[in-house]
């Protein structure tokens, strides 16, 4: 059995995998109402403090998206979130994801003209039921999937960012709700 990283927490997701993730690694994105209220930087460093939190303070090494989003959403209620965001917590299983290396595999290698309708696609299928966090996994094996490259390149993180754009252009476009998050990872 490999062991943890010091500096790693297991998130289990929804269908019972765990990925072992760094502080570092945790990418949240705010949208709506919310959105104007933290930029970047601020929730970022929210993230990480709710790792530390369940990580140092509590001691566990596992945790699940639902438990990590809730302990965030309450972090930042803290800041003076507005009274319209301020609902009751939802169960996590108002989480909904894809893959998209599957996305990326169902596309063929190289054929970014063909993954980005298709990924437009199961956005909106995932936010047809009604989510409160729409999670899309597998990003850096889709990427260099779409390149065909073995090693992380420079082409890699721009293909990269490009998704992560087109994904939120594409949920700004589209969003009903205005509590909603998009991860990415």
């Amino acid at each position: 059995m490999i062991t943890l990283g010091s500096d790693c927490l297991l998130f289990q997701m929804a269908n019972g995998e765990s990925i072992p993730y760094s502080a570092s690694m945790i990418s949240i994105e705010l949208m709506g109402d919310t959105a104007q209220l933290f930029d970047a930087e601020f929730v970022q460093h929210a993230a990480q403090a709710v790792f530390h939190y369940f990580r140092a303070e509590l001691g566990r090494q596992k945790v699940t998206v639902g438990e990590f989003a809730e302990a965030l959403e309450k972090v930042l209620k803290g800041f003076r979130l507005s009274a319209a965001a301020a609902k009751p917590v939802q169960p996590a299983s108002r989480m909904v994801e894809s893959d998209l290396a599957r996305l990326a595999n169902e596309s063929g290698t190289g054929c970014e003209l063909l993954f980005f309708p298709r990924l437009r696609d199961e956005l909106r299928q995932q936010l047809s039921r009604s989510p409160r966090l729409v999670r899309f996994r597998g990003l850096r094996s889709c990427v260099k999937q779409l390149v065909g490259a073995r090693r992380w390149s420079s082409r890699c993180s721009s293909v990269e960012e490009h998704i992560v754009t087109y994904l939120r252009e594409c949920l700004s476009a589209e969003r009903k709700s205005e509590e909603l998050a998009l991860l990415v990872d």
